[in-house]
């Protein structure tokens, strides 16, 4: 947590390249008194100090991945501890907790893992 508010206290726009695939991207709060936009993404991946930033569609992938790892690799008990953390967060984003198929939006696993619970519906992606 320390981590983040440094990060918000710190961080001002600036361009930069994504350090996966060259794209330009803007780095930093994109208002006056807001963090980052990638801090909107769950705290689940290592720090690493040997890349730079990535954009949105870098930075959902490989949170992707991670997440899958994540799933493939935990029992329940543990995916549903994990995910719970982030059950409050309201803003959905795409890659990570909903895909867009056929022009519809289709929830992750890791989207209904931190729901908490099954809704009924016969989820495409429902992990209960």
């Amino acid at each position: 947590m320390l981590m983040v508010s440094l990060l918000k206290n710190k961080v001002s726009p600036q361009n930069k390249f994504c350090s996966e695939c060259d794209t330009v991207l803007v780095c930093g709060p994109l208002q006056a008194g807001e963090s980052c936009w990638c801090l909107a993404y769950p705290a689940i991946m290592p720090a690493d100090f040997q890349q730079d930033c990535l954009c949105a569609d870098c930075l959902s992938k490989a949170m992707q991945e991670k997440i899958t790892g994540f799933i493939n690799t935990s029992n329940r008990q543990e995916l549903l501890t994990v995910a719970r953390q982030y059950r409050s967060n309201d803003k959905l984003i795409q890659g990570i907790d909903y895909l867009i198929e056929n022009d519809k939006y289709v929830f992750t696993r890791w989207y209904h893992l931190k729901r908490g619970s099954c809704c009924g519906n016969s989820c495409k992606n429902c992990p209960y």
